[in-house]
């Protein structure tokens, strides 16, 4: 099981230039680095905020919140939920199991397509967060994602921050990170009351 501390927003509408422009400069290794695109398929749990199910890429992934940890502040621009996320992966090696043909058409699963700019960091000690390849192996770091969402033929988008590592350094893993990358950010005021998890917004957003 992986444990992640986790700051996530979510807006209506296509990400504004402006703070795709950021993301590109000031988060990634390379600003021409291209995003993922995907197709996750969540199973829709209306009233139920802290736990997540999604087949992604031929396997089930299961999240829960074990924890939330309050409202952290970053300037005046940014203020967001902090939460104790829990994650279980299950892959199937006859890849018999967990693909979407088996629930499309089923109204409990929701189809949400991804476009997905990705950044991992190294959080040491006493040093600032550096940005490493997705393919690095560091005991602390923080994930920091900026994706373009559509469902429903409905666009939205996200920015997140989930810290992984030793549990003792998750929080700092976030904070740091957080702190780091918000030092440049002048655009989109990113309130409390948009800062939630997927289970949350799928409430949200679909009918």
């Amino acid at each position: 099981m992986l444990t992640t501390y986790e700051l996530r927003w979510f807006n209506p509408g296509t990400v504004p230039q402006d703070i795709k422009f950021w993301f590109e400069q000031n988060c990634l290794i390379s600003p021409r680095q291209p995003p993922e695109e995907r197709e996750d398929l969540y199973l829709y749990s209306p009233g139920c905020d802290f736990l997540g199910v999604k087949l992604r890429h031929g396997r089930l992934e299961v999240k829960w919140r074990k924890a939330e940890l309050g409202i952290m502040y970053f300037g005046d621009f940014v203020q967001g939920r902090a939460e104790k996320w829990g994650k279980w992966l299950c892959c199937d090696d006859t890849q018999e199991s967990f693909h979407p043909n088996l629930v499309l058409g089923n109204s409990s699963w929701i189809s949400v397509q991804k476009v997905r700019y990705s950044q991992r960091y190294q959080v040491l000690r006493e040093f600032s967060p550096q940005p490493v390849s997705t393919k690095a192996h560091i005991d602390n770091g923080c994930t920091v994602e900026l994706t373009h969402l559509m469902i429903q033929e409905n666009f939205w988008w996200s920015l997140a921050f989930e810290a992984f590592g030793e549990d003792a350094y998750l929080m700092d893993n976030l904070q740091t990170t957080a702190s780091w990358v918000f030092k440049s950010y002048r655009e989109l005021k990113l309130p409390a009351s948009h800062s939630y998890a997927f289970p949350s917004w799928l409430a949200l957003v679909y009918r």
